[in-house]
């Protein structure tokens, strides 16, 4: 139950106790325009509910990620009758989930059973880095999993022989390109779709209710492309990796055969530039062959038609 009293009037350091925020803090919203002066009575300065009130809103907003500018574009915004419950809607449409999956809670002995019976600190500690794993104030052996899918992927890598020290370092880069990937997916939207909501004023509230709506429509499309995608990528490297490795084995007691070609100092030099000293051999025996099988289809696409004609004279 509060004990605010209804139609409270407050110093200036009773507001502070009241809202959590400090008098310096007040006394530099009021500088900036986002909270009205106090009433001047006698000599003192008071503060009323509207007062708390609009502390709490900027106290929450500041959670949500707005600068204190845009704070003062939204409540210019509400003070002149337009509101933010659609502008607060379409905020909480972006924070809400973006996965169906739930977190879940797992014990440490439960965490060592998955990763093979034993205890690994420093594994443990990469996993809470990354955030595959969260701590539980108060328990320290017990852990939340944000996602239980990604932890049941580490498990099975882990159960088929990758060390957990090679998970993580992958975890790691594939972090870096997914992230790049929903960066670019976001510029992409917000060009093309959200330009016209995001504008240099706040949206109306029927503005933001229709933003909140295509999040929604939106929000599953990135996945959705990014499966799709992936699946076709694994597809192609995934068979061309396996005629890579299934070419490179020669049949027993044969071993390829190789002939010495000399090749200009500079060509190599530049090579070595492009793809490193160790790999120079490995290029041009690719660019040979890819020279080859280009001529080979040349050929093969020729018509034979007009590639065999007889001059005939009338």
């Amino acid at each position: 139950m509060s004990d605010e009293p209804v139609g409270a009037v407050y110093r200036i350091e009773d507001l502070a106790h009241h809202s959590g925020a400090t008098v310096r803090t007040i006394r530099a919203y009021q500088d900036r325009g986002l909270l009205p002066r106090p009433e001047r009575r006698g000599r003192a300065n008071v503060y009323a509910d509207a007062h708390l009130a609009r502390l709490r809103q900027i106290a929450d907003l500041l959670d949500r990620g707005y600068t204190l500018a845009s704070i003062k574009e939204l409540l210019e915004a509400w003070d002149t009758g337009r509101g933010l419950g659609g502008i607060l809607g379409l905020v909480a449409e972006v924070d809400g989930p973006w996965t169906d999956e739930r977190a879940v809670r797992i014990s440490r002995a439960e965490l060592d059973e998955r990763f093979g019976g034993n205890p690994d600190d420093t594994a443990v500690a990469d996993a809470v880095e990354l955030g595959v794993l969260e701590r539980v104030p108060g328990n320290e052996d017990s852990f939340l999993v944000p996602s239980p899918q990604e932890l049941s992927v580490a498990a099975e890598l882990y159960a088929a022989g990758v060390p957990l020290s090679a998970i993580s370092g992958h975890l790691r880069e594939l972090r870096v390109k997914v992230e790049h990937i929903a960066s670019r997916f976001l510029e992409f939207t917000t060009e093309h779709v959200f330009a016209r909501y995001l504008g240099g004023h706040p949206p109306t509230d029927a503005e933001a209710a229709e933003a909140a709506s295509l999040v929604r429509r939106l929000r599953p499309l990135a996945q959705q492309t990014v499966d799709a995608e992936l699946a076709r990528a694994m597809r192609l490297f995934a068979n061309r990796h396996l005629r890579e490795r299934l070419g490179r084995e020669q049949p027993r007691g044969q071993s390829a055969q190789t002939r010495s070609v000399e090749i200009p100092v500079v060509t190599t030099q530049a090579v070595g530039r492009l793809v490193g000293e160790e790999r120079i051999a490995a290029f041009v025996t690719a660019a040979a062959e890819r020279e080859l099988q280009a001529r080979t289809l040349d050929r093969l696409t020729t018509n034979p038609h007009t590639g065999h004609l007889i001059d005939e004279k009338p």
